[in-house]
């Protein structure tokens, strides 16, 4: 499986792109197979992350922010979740 990062090119809070990077340069440093998905580009890529975490996991207002992480189809809440 591949693991999913998206994040948000266009979002101007210097703390998210910080955590969006850190998150990217550990799956790199640590060999795991990652693929980048920047949602600011694609209306259908942003479409199905919100679709595809769980209600539990949404935050009480608002959109939920970069980075968004995936194994797969799997959700990985502040990846809590195993990267196989």
């Amino acid at each position: 499986m591949v693991v999913r990062v998206f994040t948000a090119s266009s979002l101007g809070f210097v703390a998210i792109k910080k955590k969006q990077q850190d998150v990217v340069r550990f799956l790199e440093a640590n060999k795991i197979k990652s693929e980048e998905v920047d949602s600011t580009m694609s209306e259908e890529q942003r479409q199905w992350m919100y679709k595809n975490i769980p209600p539990e996991k949404e935050p009480v207002q608002g959109n939920p922010l970069p980075p968004q992480i995936f194994n797969g189809d799997r959700y990985c809440f502040h990846l809590m979740c195993k990267i196989a």
